[in-house]
């Protein structure tokens, strides 16, 4: 695995000089296009609208390699790619937006290549690519944006393709591109202290993927699991769905208080509702959220088998967050629990999950009877442009032989992050460099069998992403 790294890293030096990009650290609120915002001017002409738009672009290489335990099948690989966006300046009110990425796979390990113990894939580079053609290396195109936006005073809705982030649909820009949606979305400002958000989603295009899918298609494109009496997850093109209603709305309260209510209505299948609160006096930081889902008739299809969430199964989770910010650092203590009630449930395929303790390249979806507890600490260096994030979790999950809470089959374990950022100044401005090293080791039962094992315990995950935005 060491001489399979180094070159790796010998081809990414070679290459380096023109192949570069970025990777989203998850506190930050995702930027796709950065320096990207909307022309104030307004003209009577609809030439001049065109004339006086304005052109962003973005380049990315992303080194991805996994080290999994003993004999079981390493991954690595190597993708670049570029993407450029358009936006009109504004014509009374209204502007037009257009985008499109491509992707090339520029040296990588086979990504079909079945593991012989576990008779699967791998689970982290593949995403790099296509998921739904994991042999695909160079018609990795797609249209990203396509909408219509009407900006009325600090307000504005957006209709087509778009990029959103909300607690339960979001980027999670943690490969080569985003999830990203289609549909009506809003954002609102009724007085400072409030703000309205939401709309009518009816496509997604999922990160690790180049085509867009209707809501119900959408759902089932990463893993299906088990179902909770443990025979295979098989609702793959089978939950029937006609969108998603979202609604969220943020208060600004006294003395450095906030409160946020979300609604997330997935027509046919499930409803989802999450109330946070947080608050900052001086350098001390808190939040407190509470998540409580159920199923909508049968979950997504009258077949108990090919349905996606168990109308049986109900799940409430609390995360909570303590921390102390001062100067360069910033650190807290953060703890979540799902109750045994059922499984938490929200598609892959549409984002991260939003709780205090997500740590990325594992999430908490698909469990339940959880406990987490995550350290994080954060440290910009105030004469270099370098910021460090050191993360530590244990996470306690019920037994891998728990169908009914135990989605995936993974068993507890502990997770160490660290994170290294450094942004170009001067001559190399709009350049970023990310390193990302993972660690999970095992603290759970696996009964001696690889597949509770392979991409999930015992590994180690390098990341190394360079992003040149102009």
């Amino acid at each position: 695995m060491a001489k399979k790294i180094t070159l790796i890293l010998i081809f990414f030096l070679i290459n380096s000089a023109y192949l570069v990009a970025q990777h989203q650290e998850i506190h930050i609120m995702p930027h796709l296009w950065k320096g990207k915002k909307s022309v104030a001017e307004d003209s009577s002409s609809l030439l001049f609208a065109f004339k006086h738009g304005k052109v962003h672009g973005n380049l990315r290489y992303f080194l991805m390699t996994t080290d999994n335990q003993g004999n079981l099948t390493d991954a690595y690989a190597n993708a670049a790619g570029g993407g450029l966006f358009y936006e009109t300046a504004a014509f009374k009110n209204f502007q037009l937006g257009v985008g499109g990425y491509f992707i090339y796979n520029v040296g990588s390990s086979d990504m079909a290549k079945i593991d012989p113990y576990t008779q699967t894939t791998s689970r982290y580079e593949t995403a790099l690519f296509d998921l739904e053609n994991l042999t695909n290396k160079n018609d990795l195109d797609r249209l990203e944006e396509l909408y219509l936006k009407y900006n009325f005073k600090k307000n504005q809705i957006t209709a087509g393709k778009q990029l959103i982030n909300t607690p339960f649909i979001n980027l999670q820009d943690g490969r080569m591109r985003p999830t990203e949606v289609g549909g009506l979305y809003g954002e609102i400002f009724p007085g400072k202290k409030n703000k309205l958000e939401g709309g009518y989603i009816y496509e997604i295009s999922p990160r690790g993927t180049v085509d867009w899918y209707g809501i119900g298609r959408s759902i089932g494109i990463y893993a299906n699991g088990v179902n909770v009496d443990g025979s295979k997850g098989n609702y793959k093109e089978h939950i029937e769905s006609n969108g998603i209603f979202l609604l969220g709305y943020t208060h600004q309260l006294p003395r450095q208080q906030s409160i946020k209510f979300w609604h997330v209505f997935v027509e046919n299948v499930f409803i989802t509702s999450m109330l946070q609160w947080d608050w900052k006096k001086n350098e001390w930081v808190a939040g407190l959220q509470y998540t409580q889902q159920q199923a909508i008739n049968q979950g997504g299809n009258v077949d108990p088998t090919k349905t996606y969430f168990s109308p049986n199964q109900k799940s409430r989770v609390i995360s909570s967050k303590l921390g102390y910010e001062h100067a360069h650092w910033k650190t807290s203590l953060n703890y979540t629990r799902i109750t045994a009630e059922g499984r938490y449930l929200m598609p892959r395929e549409w984002g991260r999950d939003p709780f205090f303790t997500f740590l990325p390249r594992e999430r908490n979806e698909g469990f339940g009877d959880l406990h987490a507890f995550v350290g994080k600490l954060i440290y910009s260096f105030p004469k270099f442009p370098i910021k460090a994030n050191f993360s530590y979790g244990y996470f306690k999950l019920p037994d891998v032989k728990n169908y009914a809470l135990n989605k995936y089959g993974l068993p507890s374990y502990t997770q160490l992050n660290v994170d290294l950022t450094y942004e170009f100044t001067e001559f190399l401005e709009g350049l970023e460099i990310q390193a990302l090293y993972v660690h999970k080791s095992n603290q759970g039962e696996t009964y001696q069998n690889e597949k509770y094992i392979f991409n999930k315990v015992n590994m180690s995950n390098y990341n190394l992403i360079m992003n040149f935005h102009f």
